[in-house]
């Protein structure tokens, strides 16, 4: 059991957040009146106080809301706590959705201090159900959760990007991923950028904790095809088996699939393939190998250990 500490809220962005007492939080938002809400996946941010104890050991000094969390909460280590954990406060249910951030530019504290534990302690959530939460309620971690798989979709294309061509892939893969029984949790359309790749690839696996990641585009001859060299360099072990399945089945179709150079790893918990760029390549592939994946999932987070067929 926990207890709530602090509600802190900002009205604008890049400042630090003030201890308000008490807040409504409304579905589909986040925090009424609170300048990070919004319909995205970090409506509302936690940090356990003993985390902020801690760090005021040190000589921080720093109040509620100064790294921009919306609520204090004693007795939960959140760090240590899967995403997809829910939690109610009263009518309030919250999902955790992200753990940490990356910190784009050093705050005050970090200045003061020479680190900010928000990028590392702090983690985020959207809000599953409405209602109020002041000062002194109590907050309880529900056993009930979603227990699908999910998965992030992220496109790679300059003029996807910049919005001169329209992504037909990444929806088709969503379409594919949700009739497959897939939670899609997040889908992206970036520039072919090998160091944006890679840091959204890590935030997805690390931050967001997703079972599976699909790209789609980046994957030719071209100079800025670096897909496969962004997803060699997050990975922490190979899994060669799923790109070569797919350039096998590709190759039955069309002799061009042997210039594909899509790759196939694992970094910790999610697995990570690379398929082509083109609506018609998308699907062929994922028609193939949508079947086999889950399997390999289920045994990369251990709920299941037998690889054979009887």
């Amino acid at each position: 059991m926990g207890v709530v500490r602090a509600v802190c809220t900002s009205e604008r962005r890049g400042i630090q957040k003030k201890d308000v007492g008490t807040a409504d939080f409304q579905v589909g938002f986040g925090i009424k009146g609170d300048a990070h809400g919004g319909n995205w996946h970090r409506q509302v941010s936690l940090l356990s106080a003993e985390k902020i104890d801690a760090f005021n050991q040190k000589g921080a000094g720093v109040k509620p809301g100064a790294f921009g969390e919306n609520l204090v909460v004693e007795g939960y280590d959140f760090r240590n706590l899967p995403v997809g954990t829910r939690f109610q406060c009263n009518d309030v249910i919250l999902e955790m959705t992200q753990i940490g951030k990356e910190c784009h530019t050093h705050c005050q504290i970090y200045q003061k201090m020479g680190e900010c534990i928000m990028p590392t302690q702090g983690v985020f959530a959207q809000v599953i159900r409405g209602g109020s939460i002041s000062v002194g309620d109590e907050m309880r971690m529900l056993e009930d959760k979603d227990t699908r798989y999910t998965a992030a979709v992220v496109t790679m294309s300059d003029k996807g990007a910049k919005g001169e061509r329209e992504d037909t892939s990444g929806p088709l893969i969503c379409k594919m991923l949700e009739k497959a029984g897939y939670r899609v949790a997040e889908k992206l359309l970036i520039p072919d950028d090998q160091a944006r790749i890679e840091r959204e690839l890590t935030r997805l696996s690390d931050g967001r904790q997703v079972n599976l990641i699909l790209t789609t585009g980046g994957t030719g001859f071209s100079e800025r095809d670096r897909t496969p060299e962004a997803t060699m360099a997050v990975a922490t072990r190979n899994a060669p088996g799923i790109a070569d399945a797919i350039r096998m089945h590709s190759l039955s179709i069309t002799g061009r699939a042997m210039l594909g150079r899509g790759a196939s790893v694992i970094r910790n918990k999610t697995v990570i393939v690379n398929l082509p760029g083109s609506r018609k390549a998308v699907q062929e592939s994922l028609e193939y190998i949508l079947p086999h994946l889950e399997h390999g999932i289920q045994i990369l987070m251990g709920d299941t250990s037998d690889c054979g067929r009887r």
